[in-house]
């Protein structure tokens, strides 16, 4: 597999133009993949993936979903209920505060684990829910 930067169009091309003519060439062009970022993390949402610099931070799909949706509603405090139907796609039906608790919990031990001096934290709004907040530096 070849891949090539928008920097590299004209070398891209030369490169097409030749492999054209070989039979078992087959020419795939992939969309541009989209990256969200937080200080010091990379999310890439098509593969589920999370990365500090170059080493993955592997987290569980409900951690995951969890870190997006905080991502995405960044500086927002969103509510244990809006978090549970957001992550376990179900109803709220008055114990979502637990299971809330105990991911962001260890959400946060990797997330803080991988990166001591995080310029974000994921603040907790006493009885409400939970807030992603950029710090400034």
């Amino acid at each position: 597999m070849i891949e090539f930067d928008g920097q590299d169009s004209p070398i891209f091309d030369e490169v097409i133009e030749v492999l054209k003519h070989h039979p078992d060439f087959e020419y795939v062009q992939m969309e541009d993949e989209v990256i969200l970022s937080v200080p010091g993390l990379e999310i890439y949402p098509g593969r589920r993936k999370i990365y500090h610099g170059q080493k993955e931070i592997s987290l569980t799909a409900k951690e995951y979903d969890l870190f997006y949706l905080l991502v995405v509603n960044r500086g927002q405090v969103l509510t244990y209920g809006q978090i549970y139907r957001n992550v376990w796609g179900d109803e709220a039906i008055g114990r979502e505060n637990n299971a809330v608790k105990c991911h962001i919990r260890n959400l946060r031990e990797k997330l803080y684990k991988a990166m001591p001096n995080a310029s974000f934290t994921i603040r907790c709004v006493r009885e409400i829910g939970y807030c992603l907040e950029v710090n400034p530096k």
